[in-house]
């Protein structure tokens, strides 16, 4: 459509390049100023799904909602649409599309805007089976967190994959997920928490003063006040967005007496280290918390003084 009216691809990347266009999926480009909606994603599919077709795993994830789940340095290459067909009807071989065959049950499937789809339970369990370890586990919070099955729903599953390729990563990962996670980073941190042979974590710790919520701590143990944070660079790469963090970290330590630490991509993806600088954390929580507990309890000698407010993002 886009060559019919003149552009050569050299156009649309040059868009593309000056976010005049975004580029969701193979061979689909969009206005940069277009919602990121579901009906915009349907709009987008229905141009590539061929007839006869399911939209399964990443694509079907992000369909019902989710953010398309890629690896790291996956955003440099637009994804494929993954698109299967019924057990025994062939594959498809084309450039845009990852594909293949699966069989599926009748209650695996369902429609959204005339687009044949894997139910957002069932793209759970695919998910939870193909991806990578941190890919999967922050693919089974999302998709809990949409609100569509429950996490009892999505253990009762399991069993039907018994001797499927996938099914001992899923057994571990199943029980592990929680939709209350808010990032593929949040999950992959509470993952190298676990593996870190710590304590189950509490999620969206909620702090309080004057009687109302003023900050979310993304994982932590309330009991050790101990928490530890991802850093995403959406929300967290500017100097304002550092120079508030940094306050709501001094304010969490000398006023509430909180171990906070963050961690950013490069901590949690790769060669990283964070199992160790968690176990590091945790002793460090676990050691000082009388201490800090009495300074919490505004216990030390500026009783009766004015403690510093929360800080407040501008």
């Amino acid at each position: 459509m886009a060559h019919q009216a003149g552009l050569s691809d050299k156009n649309l990347r040059t868009l593309v390049a000056n976010q005049q266009l975004r580029h969701p999926i193979q061979n689909v480009y969009i206005a940069a100023q277009a919602p990121d909606d579901i009906p915009t994603r349907i709009a987008m599919l229905r141009l590539v799904v061929p007839e006869g077709c399911f939209i399964v795993d990443r694509t079907a994830a992000w369909l019902h909602g989710t953010e398309m789940a890629l690896a790291p340095n996956d955003h440099l290459t637009p994804p494929k649409v993954s698109i299967f067909r019924h057990a025994d009807h062939g594959r498809l071989r084309n450039e845009l599309s990852r594909s293949g065959e699966r069989t599926v049950l009748a209650r695996d499937l369902t429609e959204i805007g005339g687009l044949c789809v894997t139910t957002p339970l069932r793209t759970a369990l695919d998910l939870g089976r193909f991806l990578s370890r941190d890919q999967a586990i922050a693919c089974l919070d999302a998709l809990l967190r949409l609100g569509f099955f429950s996490a009892e729903e999505l253990l009762a599953e399991v069993p039907r994959f018994a001797k499927q390729r996938g099914v001992r990563q899923l057994r571990a990962l199943a029980p592990l997920a929680d939709g209350r996670s808010q990032s593929q980073g949040e999950s992959v941190l509470r993952l190298r928490w676990l593996d870190a042979g710590l304590p189950r974590p509490q999620l969206q710790i909620e702090i309080r003063e004057a009687g109302r919520v003023v900050y979310y701590l993304d994982i932590g143990l309330e009991e050790l006040l101990l928490a530890v944070e991802y850093d995403g660079a959406r929300f967290h790469s500017t100097a304002a967005d550092q120079r508030y963090d940094l306050a709501r970290r001094d304010w969490l330590a000398h006023e509430r007496g909180w171990v906070v630490r963050a961690f950013r991509g490069g901590d949690i993806y790769g060669r990283h280290d964070a199992e160790a600088a968690l176990q590091a954390a945790f002793r460090q929580a676990r050691a000082s918390l009388g201490e800090r507990t009495y300074i919490a309890l505004g216990q030390l000698a500026e009783v009766g003084t004015r403690g510093r407010s929360a800080p407040t993002r501008r």
